[in-house]
């Protein structure tokens, strides 16, 4: 028995934002989920306390937006059951109440993201993003006109009031530097009129990446901030005066921004704060006390804990995974630790086909590894790649992994030097070396497997998206350890990509590969585009045609590379898909269609998908 494509797609994704709101009655949560089956649209859900769930937004609304293309915070439940939240199709921000759903801002270019509700104000914070301009904005939440407070950064989030509502506190930075990079948490004086004076930068600079801000009291921050090399958890005071450390040991209590609005820290109403903290191998949730320094974790059995957390009433919403269990809302007291899974659960496979990861190092590389199921001695392997790519894999259930681990392949997880989850100086190994360090930790890896006898030296693939689809062209032009690659929605000519791509990622290879025009010649020795000749086996190539961070051109071009030079190809694209797979039919034909190459690279046989051609087979 195997894991079908159906049950991957149905299970495909998770929870992305998550709230609780006290009320008299007891706690309730808020969510958002995917709907594959609904075209992959964003629902989001209210659970009451009395343990009932109401899907908030109807059919044919969708609780996403753009902005930075990958999106941010996206809604924020109001007092008394309402909804404010940002609309795909129009990119709009809307009020729901009731069956009642008016726009709050006007059609046009406007995107919006990472709202917030400040509280003892009628009225919804955003970023706003229109072309490459961003600045936040107040839109009441009557419908009245729209009020800029700030446009101080090429790049803004983590708008936030003080409780006297004399102050605001925000997060920007600018080109070239990404958010974790480099970021200034920055407070201003918030006027009679509702807009920041000038402002001051309390924490963070070129080389220091803060990742989070909340208010303490009028005069102190609480800030996620990385000047050990660690995201800690800093107390900044606003006159001057030394900040201190509460956090101080080599553990992440933040993440790469990614997406404007992610949380790892909540204050609760008795002043304890809740963290998400770790490593990429294990995720903690936990209660930090910031006057004695005292950690306590909380939160069971799981393995890993996502970027999202609230706290009220005496209990964290929050959004944890097990090895055996996918990504679900939970509800835990901060008390006793009690774990109360409060989202629908997903249906699952049998126990006995879920692979049980290990964590290992191979050579100073982090990787997770999910053994094939009924496999004596070497077996095929797949080097799975993350995007970003300053990004990483937990350990915890992903059906896509079992989907080919219960059909005998091994699947490697690596997160290869640039991934995070382990500090700025592991982080920090692929500046000026993408397509250089990311190719050799993957190759390392699966040598190594090769070496303990787990994988097979003959059957060894990559396969990741985005960047990790960078990683698995350039792996397959500039080693010869793969004897083929899966390349989803992926980047293989760094020169041209980072002239077409969007405004947040334009400068992002300047300190991946270096500034242009002066290391051109690095761009072009690691192009897998201008390398195709080099390629060690076959590769398939999988695109969105709605792609606006990775053109399907980066795919179209690198194929006719490969049929130029007589390499085995095939390339497969999905209308109405963006950068990722979100519909439950592309998310079966992409997994049929990627186990089918598998089983011609490895010489499997695969009666249950359809056949796959490649181009250039004899």
């Amino acid at each position: 028995m195997s894991i079908r494509p159906i049950d991957v797609a149905r299970t495909d994704g998770g929870p992305q934002w998550v709230e609780a709101v006290a009320t008299p009655a007891g706690v309730e949560v808020w969510w958002d989920e995917p709907r594959p089956h609904e075209g992959g649209r964003r629902c989001v859900v209210r659970r009451l306390p009395d343990g009932s769930r109401t899907d908030v937004l109807p059919p044919g609304w969708n609780a996403r937006n753009r902005v930075i293309e990958y999106g941010g915070r996206s809604w924020r439940p109001l007092p008394g059951g309402g909804l404010v939240f940002t609309n795909w199709a129009d990119q709009r921000l809307y009020r729901l109440d009731g069956p009642s759903i008016v726009p709050l801002t006007p059609e046009g270019p406007s995107r919006y993201a990472d709202l917030y509700l400040p509280p003892g104000r009628d009225e919804v914070w955003a970023v706003r993003e229109i072309e490459d301009v961003r600045d936040l904005v107040a839109v009441p939440l009557d419908g009245g006109p729209l009020r800029v407070i700030t446009k101080a950064h090429h790049f803004l989030m983590n708008p936030r009031i003080s409780p006297d509502g004399r102050n605001v506190a925000w997060i920007g930075w600018e080109h070239p530097n990404m958010p974790w990079d480099g970021t200034e948490l920055c407070v201003a004086p918030l006027g009679e009129d509702g807009t920041a004076g000038p402002y001051r930068v309390v924490a963070g600079g070129p080389r220091e990446s803060v990742a989070q801000a909340e208010w303490r009291d009028d005069a102190t921050l609480y800030a996620v901030t990385d000047p050990t090399g660690w995201w800690n958890v800093h107390l900044v005071p606003l006159d001057g005066s030394p900040g201190r450390n509460l956090t101080p040991m080599e553990l992440e209590f933040g993440a790469a921004a990614w997406k404007p609005g992610l949380t790892c820290l909540a204050v609760a109403e008795d002043g304890r704060l809740v963290v998400v903290y770790g490593t990429a191998d294990h995720r903690r949730l936990g209660v930090l006390g910031p006057e004695t320094g005292e950690l306590r974790e909380i939160g069971g059995a799981a393995t890993h804990w996502s970027s999202t957390v609230s706290v009220a009433g005496g209990k964290a919403a929050a959004v944890g995974a097990t090895p055996y269990t996918p990504l679900e809302v939970t509800l835990v007291d901060l008390g006793d630790g009690a774990a109360e899974v409060v989202s629908a659960r997903k249906p699952l496979p049998a126990r006995d086909l879920l692979p049980t990861p290990e964590a290992l190092t191979i050579e100073g590389v982090h990787a997770h590894l999910y053994p094939p199921a009924r496999v004596t001695g070497p077996a095929p392997y797949v080097i799975f790649v993350h995007g970003g790519p300053t990004g990483n894999l937990p350990i915890m259930l992903d059906l896509e992994i079992a989907y080919f681990t219960s059909r005998g392949i091994g699947v490697a997880v690596v997160n290869y030097g640039g991934s995070t989850g382990y500090g700025r100086a592991y982080r920090e190994r692929l500046r000026d070396q993408w397509g250089v360090v990311d190719v050799q930790d993957c190759a390392r890896v699966a040598r190594g497997l090769v070496e303990l006898g787990r994988a097979d030296a003959a059957k060894l693939a990559i396969r990741g998206g985005s960047a990790g689809g960078w990683t698995t062209v350039a792996a397959l032009v500039h080693s010869d350890v793969f004897a083929g690659g899966v390349a989803h929605y992926a980047i293989t000519d760094p020169e041209s990509w980072a002239a077409e791509t969007h405004d947040f990622e334009s400068r992002y290879l300047d300190g991946l590969v270096g500034p242009l025009p002066e290391t051109r010649q690095r761009y072009t020795e690691r192009s897998p585009l201008l390398n195709a000749f080099r390629a060690s086996g076959p590769c398939l190539m999988l695109h969105g045609l709605e792609d606006a961070i990775v053109d399907v051109g980066q795919a179209e071009r690198f194929t006719a590379e490969l049929e130029k030079h007589g390499k085995e190809w095939a390339l497969l694209t999905f209308p109405g898909e963006q950068h990722g797979w979100r519909r439950e039919e592309t998310i079966v034909a992409v997994l049929e269609a990627e186990l089918a190459f598998y089983g011609l690279i490895f010489d499997m046989e695969t009666p249950e998908v359809p056949p796959l051609t490649l181009k250039g087979r004899a």
